[in-house]
């Protein structure tokens, strides 16, 4: 709902539980544990972990945006070279300086 300074009006449903102070912001940096693997392809660093729709969430640790990256799936099966392969065509589309996949 617009409000008169062109703003949109939060609205929260009258039920449920509903966190009013919550912000959006980044997915936070994944730690090393079981489920992960760290991967260095052309001297940049990714976290690969699995996601909820069967596929693989790509954290770029050494890009210029912290905490960004990529996910592909479903990618259950694929061996560590085809996560690199991934990886290669992801960092093939982004700007190295910005972290940002560029438009034409």
């Amino acid at each position: 709902m617009p409000r008169d300074d062109g703003h949109v009006k939060p609205s929260y449903p009258d039920d449920g539980d509903v966190d009013r102070n919550a912000v959006p912001g980044l997915r936070p940096v994944p730690t090393d544990d079981a489920t992960s693997v760290t991967v260095d392809v052309d001297g940049e660093t990714f976290v690969l972990r699995p996601n909820e729709c069967d596929g693989t969430d790509y954290t770029w640790l050494s890009g210029p945006r912290p905490g960004y990256g990529f996910g592909v799936g479903p990618t259950r099966g694929l061996s560590l070279d085809e996560h690199r392969k991934n990886i290669r065509d992801y960092l093939a589309m982004v700007d190295p300086t910005t972290g940002r996949v560029e438009d034409d």
